[in-house]
């Protein structure tokens, strides 16, 4: 009986001892903001994720509005409850930096997806797209709804925005080839990735520049509110608004003639191949060192770079033909 006693006491103590290894890992999926139909298909894929690779809970959090501030302090409470991840789409790459360095600190793992963090504040950048490609689609759309010459605006996210900054410098880039010298930027706005500000800008550029043919707005919160600012103003058919935006948003805008084409890489396949991306970095498969490969799951493999970042793919085109379909689902 002593031998059973101390047998069962055994299997007992172990299963004490390793009850908490057991337990799911808790991973943080910080969003810009909450409300946001981008980030709420991202979590969709995010939560399937979740469920393949099984013992995970992704926790979606995220400010009411897109600002620095509301995420730090979001992330200095998920600090507090030693999430196993902190998985993070920055409003601020530098302000966030310091918190996401004080949470590696303490093993979590930290990587950003959409919009970066600084190098020394997350181990991996997931980028939905390559940057030059954004930036060249976002000024093929312009051309091919505008024709070669006009005047254009760019209506974009905060001014701290990482992702936002980047496409909008690929954009200029690529506005300065010959191939494109007829279109000329007369100016950046920001809507915050608020949809009434947005609104409101959009407006603002219609009154400063009456010669303006388009606006390229490489936010989904931007694009939709300068789509319905200019059928409210009756632009349409005068001015042209194109960017990055869901086909479940745009379609309407599709089909009133505000909007001939707009872009976007699908944030189901983005949510989920984050929540992929940063199991492998709790299991110990990937440390975040250039050159190694992280699964993305379904999506595929990709590559880590010097800075430790990654890209999906290139941005899918919707217009006319296709939209409805995909509105869908996304």
């Amino acid at each position: 009986m002593k031998k059973q006693f101390k047998s069962v006491l055994a299997v007992a103590l172990v299963a004490a001892l390793t009850s908490p290894a057991m337990a799911a890992d808790k991973i943080a999926f910080v969003v810009k903001s909450l409300g946001n139909g981008f980030f709420d298909a991202a979590n969709q894929g995010a939560q399937e994720a979740a469920k393949e690779l099984k013992n995970i809970e992704v926790i979606y959090t995220g400010p009411a509005k897109a600002t620095a501030e509301g995420q730090i302090e979001i992330v200095n409470a998920l600090i507090a409850q030693k999430v196993s991840a902190i998985v993070i789409s920055a409003n601020d790459p530098d302000a966030l930096a310091p918190s996401l360095k004080r949470a590696m600190e303490r093993g979590i793992k930290v990587i950003s997806f959409d919009s970066g963090v600084r190098k020394d504040g997350r181990m991996m950048q997931l980028n939905p797209s390559s940057n030059p490609l954004i930036g060249e689609k976002l000024v093929k759309m312009t051309q091919q709804a505008i024709g070669s010459t006009g005047e254009v605006a760019i209506l974009s996210a905060t001014a701290q925005a990482t992702n936002q900054n980047i496409w909008i410098d690929e954009a200029k880039k690529v506005l300065a080839q010959p191939a494109y010298k007829g279109l000329k930027l007369v100016s950046v706005v920001y809507g915050d990735d608020q949809t009434d500000k947005s609104y409101r800008e959009a407006q603002g550029l219609f009154k400063s520049y009456p010669n303006l043919k388009a606006i390229i707005a490489p936010t989904t919160v931007g694009v939709a509110a300068a789509a319905k600012a200019e059928q409210d103003e009756k632009k349409v058919g005068a001015i042209f608004v194109t960017g990055l935006g869901l086909p479940s948003e745009m379609a309407g805008h599709v089909k009133s003639g505000a909007v001939k084409s707009f872009a976007i890489w699908n944030p189901i396949d983005l949510g989920y191949s984050s929540i992929y991306a940063v199991s492998q970095f709790i299991s110990g498969k990937v440390t975040g060192k250039p050159g190694e490969k992280v699964s993305l799951g379904r999506v595929g493999t990709v590559t880590l770079d010097a800075n430790g970042e990654a890209a999906m793919s290139e941005p899918f085109t919707y217009d006319a033909t296709n939209v409805e379909k995909f509105a869908k689902f996304f």
